[in-house]
Parts: C-alpha cells; structure tokens; sequence
C-alpha cells in the first residue's frame, strides 16, 4: 500500500500491528518510557496501528503486553525500519546516538522530536545547550533524508497514562519546514481525545518549545498539577 505523503506503508508485521489511515503503522523509538506508553496507548486506543521500541527487544514486548489494546513491541532497529511514522521518545543523553544507528531505517520517513534536552538540580530543571540549537534540529541534521517534525514536547505524561482520564486538554505546537509533514503531525495529534495540533513555525523556532517544557515543570510542581499548553483566539 502506498500514501502520497509517507510512501510505502509496511503490511502488518509480526508484532500483529496492522497499517491504519493515513498514518500507516506509528512507531515509538523509547516508547517503554513514561511518555511512549501513554502516547503508544492513546493512539491504539484511537484505532492507530502502533508499535514501541527499546533497546531490548524482549523488553518492548512485555511492556506492549502491559499497555494492551493491539499495541507490539520490538527493537528499536525493527521499529524504525517497519513504522510509517516514528516518533522519537528517548532521553536526552541517548538521543544523538540512537539516530546515528537509524539513519538508513527512517530514511524518507516522517520523525517526530518529542525530547526535551533539560537537566535538573536542586533548584528544578533547567535547559541544556545544543549545538544544533535543539534536539529536533539535532535530530535533523543527523537524519538528513528524514523529515523532522517536533511536537509532543508538552503533553504529560501522568494524564495520558491515566487511563481513568478521558480528554487530554492541551494544544500540541508543531514545528517543521515540510508542511505536509507537520500538517500529518497536527492530524495525529488531534488523534489524542482532547487535544489539538496547532503549527508553531519552523524547525528553527524548537529551541523556545522545548525549553518551555523547564517553565512547565516549575508550574506543576508548584500546583502540584500536570498543566499543558492551551492557545486561546486560534
């Protein structure tokens, strides 16, 4: 099957994941961390083929048992090779490196930066310096071939994993230089019940999204909330 924006679409693989829409399959490389289980289960739940990947194979696979609702697990290498679209979920200290071994897997493919590049001390988190100037523009340079799209940098985590919570009420800002890429990025955004993609300029502009996530952390800890990021008069 081939779209005319992502290409090819892999037929349903071993995993029992099977291509949905204009999607095709969504991979999630880091997706048994915190936040690639609750988006993994948000999107299977909205009827999206879905696979997660980690570094260990066996593990992905038990936590895509856990997650339920159709979701695979495989290796990271596998997952890039047979999602559609992949979103890019790992911490901040791996991420180079594990784009560096996919080059060739996510060649031609949509990639989706979710990494926010932030450490933490004592007085709360804080954002790292890149020399690309984010991560997404890390991740763009690495992967020339791709089309780097970032988003998902302020979605939280507890509330997409909290299965007893219905709507996600946030905006997703996406940034990107391929339109129909990014405009594919708002549609499976608009995939988590409640929330909305909204285009938020080049991939230039990533570095502000993703230091917005330090400010973000600083609020909900202090209101001890999982506040998102809603834009009125849009």
């Amino acid at each position: 099957m081939t779209d005319p924006l992502i290409g090819t679409i892999p037929s349903a693989g071993p995993w029992g994941t099977a291509p949905t829409g204009a999607f095709g399959t969504v991979g999630i490389l880091g997706g048994t961390g915190e936040q690639g289980r609750g988006l993994a289960y948000r999107w299977a739940t909205a009827g999206l083929g879905v696979l997660i990947g980690s570094r260990d194979a066996e593990r992905a696979e038990q936590v895509a048992r856990d997650i339920g609702v159709g979701v695979g697990g495989a290796s990271n290498v596998d997952v890039a090779a047979a999602a559609a679209v992949v979103v890019v979920a790992v911490p901040w200290d791996g991420h180079a490196q594990l784009l560096e071994g996919l080059v060739t897997q996510l060649s031609g493919k949509v990639v989706v930066d979710c990494v926010n590049p932030l450490g933490f001390d004592k007085a709360g988190a804080f954002v790292l310096d890149v020399a690309e100037g984010s991560a997404a523009q890390q991740a763009a340079a690495i992967l020339v071939d791709s089309r780097v799209v970032a988003a998902f940098h302020h979605v939280s985590a507890v509330l997409l994993n909290d299965r007893s919570v219905d709507a996600i009420d946030c905006d997703v800002l996406v940034l990107g230089d391929d339109r129909a890429a990014t405009d594919l990025v708002q549609e499976l955004a608009a995939r988590l019940p409640g929330a909305r993609g909204v285009y938020a300029g080049r991939l230039r502009n990533a570095h502000q999204v993703e230091a917005l996530t330090a400010n973000l952390i600083a609020v909900n800890r202090r209101h001890h909330a999982h506040a998102g990021i809603r834009l009125t008069g849009v």
